[in-house]
C-alpha cells in the first residue's frame, strides 16, 4: 500500500518526486469493484515508481538548503562569540553511523580555509553513491516482479456507465419516476454527453406494464450508449448487467 491511501469511495495514489506530485484517484464505482480499483491503483503507482526514480544521493546532497550562506552545500563556517569566523567546515552524511567532517581553522590557514573546505567537500561527495532512499518499498517495486495478481484489469467506466446509489433499476441511466402519489409512474432511460446535454425517453407503466416498461427503458439505454460511443469513435464496451437483463427478459417473455 506504499503511496496508496484507502478512501470511502476507493483509493488515492500520491507520490512526490523531485518536487513534483504524482496524484490520481481510483474509485470502486469507476472500475466495478474495490478489488479492481486497488489493482489499478497499484499498477499506476508501480509505473510512477519505475519510470520516475528518486534523484541520486549525491545530487540531493548537493542541493543548497534554505539556510545555507556559503553558496556551497555541506560547507559552513564556525563563528566565535566575537562574531569572527573561527573555522570553515566540510561535512557530509554518507550513511548510518558514517559522517565525514573536516574543520579548517582560519588562524592556521588564513583566507585559504574556505577554499580548502570546498575542496574537501567535493572529495567527500565522491564516496556517495546510489539513489536517495525514500521508502523501503521503493527498491522492491523497481526491481521485483509485480507483487499483485496479473489477472485481467477492468477498463475504467465512463460516468454514464456508473450506477449511482439512488438507482432503482440495477442498470445505470435507467430510473423509475412518479410525478405524484397517485401516478403509476414510468421508467426513464437517460444518457448525458458532455457539451451536448442529455437524451432521454420514458416508458409508461400504465401503457406497457411495470416489467415491460422497465425492460424497454433498459433496451433504450443500451441504444443511447451505443449511439454516444459510436459518435465518439469508441468501441461499445460489454455491459453484463444489461446483457443479463436482456437474457432474463427473453426467457420470461419470448414475445418481446
Amino acid at each position: 500500500m506504499y503511496g496508496i491511501s484507502p478512501r470511502t469511495w476507493g483509493f488515492e495514489v500520491s507520490i512526490v518526486r523531485n518536487g513534483t506530485r504524482y496524484y490520481k484517484q481510483f474509485g470502486r464505482a469507476s472500475y466495478g469493484s474495490e478489488e479492481q480499483a486497488l489493482l489499478q491503483a497499484q499498477d499506476w503507482r508501480d509505473e510512477v515508481v519505475r519510470s520516475v526514480p528518486p534523484v541520486p544521493r549525491r545530487a540531493r546532497a548537493e542541493k543548497l538548503r534554505i539556510n545555507n550562506t556559503t553558496g556551497v552545500s555541506g560547507v559552513f563556517c564556525q563563528v566565535g562569540s566575537s562574531g569572527r569566523i573561527r573555522a570553515w567546515v566540510a561535512k557530509t552524511y554518507i550513511g548510518q553511523d558514517e559522517v565525514l567532517r573536516t574543520d579548517f581553522p582560519v588562524d592556521a590557514m588564513g583566507s585559504a580555509a574556505q577554499a580548502l573546505a570546498i575542496e574537501e567537500r567535493s572529495r567527500q561527495l565522491e564516496r556517495m553513491a546510489g539513489l536517495a532512499r525514500l521508502h523501503p518499498a521503493e527498491e522492491a517495486i523497481r526491481t521485483a516482479p509485480a507483487a499483485h495478481p496479473a489477472e485481467p484489469r477492468s477498463p475504467k467506466r465512463s460516468k454514464s456507465e456508473i450506477r449511482r446509489r439512488t438507482n432503482s433499476s440495477g442498470v445505470s441511466g435507467v430510473h423509475f419516476k412518479s410525478p405524484n402519489v397517485g401516478h403509476p409512474g414510468y421508467w426513464l432511460a437517460i444518457t448525458y454527453t458532455a457539451g451536448k446535454g442529455s437524451v432521454s425517453k420514458a416508458f409508461s407503466i400504465k401503457e406497457h406494464g411495470p416489467d415491460t416498461a422497465k425492460q424497454m427503458a433498459i433496451a433504450e439505454r443500451e441504444r443511447q450508449l451505443e449511439a454516444k460511443l459510436n459518435a465518439t469513435g469508441v468501441s461499445v464496451p460489454y455491459r453484463p448487467e444489461i446483457r443479463q437483463s436482456h437474457l432474463a427478459t427473453a426467457e420470461a417473455r419470448p414475445d418481446l
